[in-house]
């Protein structure tokens, strides 16, 4: 339940630099690869056509996709890292943490993505006029070349991608959006290629930079008197687990931006395709296009979800603590009246 309500609240907050990062690598799609705008440029651009509502396209899918990813991320990754730990204890260690946060994203997936490929569509879409013009100057430049509807909201978006793609549009991020039935299934566990890597590395990191701490508390700072709280840990490690994963794993989300973007007649068909048009006509800047708003994104949706998790353990493994103590006093008072009942 925290879980979900901190991916909830990093959404909800950093919405809008996620909207600059989504318009920043669906550009080659919209606009074509020649004189792509800038983060400040793309800022100004969004501002002038569409206003503040611009910067907040998408928000509602966005905001369900990450309740059920922080749900799932953090209710399961505890209990895997225990199991992995006690089954399997030659995978311990970093192993174990990338592990369980791969799990964790994976099953948080299947309703992740689908409000993904929407929010994605809303946020590159903007206002209805601008839409408008980018579809006309689309197909005077490419005839014959469509994109899609203009959504309204999130109820028409999901209807009208079910209704005019079928639903395996609506994971295009993951199957490459081709494809028969009988490789469809092999393609979506193949290609969870961004979230997966992200929610292991960012657990990885996270728990290596605790053990990083701990080991300098120890070694460096053995007499000290000052300790650092655990939320306060969590805040400042999390970002920075956050912002690496997040620029490490920048070229996968630019792949998957760009088949969850592209519309009914695709450019890219699937992964391969994919990359090796981006690295043809981008070189390495294209893969890595849009990291910087994604990282400003990820640092503190990460620091401040990994800070309301710490919170909430300590707080109630510490309630959780008390009530069991009170349960085996009490236990131990009934068995004591129990027993000398019995003798008299």
């Amino acid at each position: 339940m925290w879980g979900a309500i901190a991916g909830a609240v990093g959404e909800g907050f950093m919405h809008p630099v996620d909207t600059v990062k989504t318009r920043i690598q669906s550009q080659a799609i919209l606009n074509g690869s020649q004189n792509q705008k800038s983060i400040l440029q793309m800022v100004r651009t969004v501002w002038m056509t569409d206003g503040l509502t611009g910067f907040y396209r998408g928000i509602v899918p966005g905001v369900t996709g990450s309740l059920a990813t922080g749900a799932t991320y953090f209710g399961v990754i505890e209990s895997t890292k225990k199991w992995i730990d006690e089954s399997h204890p030659s995978l311990g260690g970093h192993w174990a943490h990338f592990i369980a946060g791969a799990i964790g994203d994976t099953l948080g997936s299947f309703v992740y993505v689908p409000c993904e490929v929407m929010k994605q569509r809303m946020q590159v879409q903007g206002s209805r006029k601008y839409w408008t013009s980018v579809t006309l100057n689309d197909a005077h430049a490419k005839p014959g070349l469509g994109m899609y509807n203009y959504y309204s909201g999130v109820l028409e978006a999901g209807c009208s991608i079910w209704k005019e793609q079928g639903p395996k549009a609506l994971y295009a991020g993951l199957t490459g959006f081709p494809c028969n039935k009988s490789s469809w299934s092999i393609k979506y566990w193949s290609t969870l290629a961004r979230d997966v890597p992200f929610a292991g590395l960012m657990v990885t990191f996270y728990e290596a930079f605790k053990s990083m701490t701990e080991y300098g508390k120890q070694n460096f700072f053995p007499d000290s008197g000052h300790l650092i709280n655990s939320s306060v840990e969590g805040l400042l490690l999390g970002g920075m687990a956050g912002g690496l994963s997040a620029y490490l794993t920048t070229p996968l989300d630019v792949i998957k931006t760009r088949l969850q973007v592209q519309g009914p007649t695709a450019r890219y068909n699937g992964w391969r395709d994919a990359v090796h048009k981006i690295w043809l006509t981008e070189g390495a800047h294209g893969m890595f296009r849009g990291s910087i708003p994604r990282i400003m994104w990820y640092i503190p949706a990460s620091a401040l979800t990994f800070m309301v998790v710490e919170f909430l353990r300590d707080h109630f493994n510490k309630r959780l603590d008390n009530t069991k103590l009170q349960e085996v006093t009490s236990l131990a008072i009934d068995n004591k009246g129990s027993s000398l009942q019995e003798a008299s």
